[in-house]
């Protein structure tokens, strides 16, 4: 799919629930039971963040980098 998944999920993104880049390759999802988020970058967990605010800015740092 070609467009900006961030209109997708605008709504996770406010509620700060999840996170997702806007050409879809980086994502943030919430952990079971847990405040802390599994960071997926082209279908692989890369990363895991201990909440919302970390796991965004891990991934905008990373999306930098490549």
């Amino acid at each position: 799919m070609k467009g900006n998944y961030q209109t997708f999920y605008k709504k996770a993104i406010q509620e700060k629930t999840g996170y997702v880049t806007k050409d879809g390759s980086w994502a943030a999802v919430p952990l079971m039971n847990s405040k802390q988020f599994a960071i997926i970058n082209n279908g692989e967990w890369v990363h895991t963040s201990k909440n919302f605010d970390f796991a965004k800015s891990y991934i905008i740092k990373e999306n930098r980098r490549r």
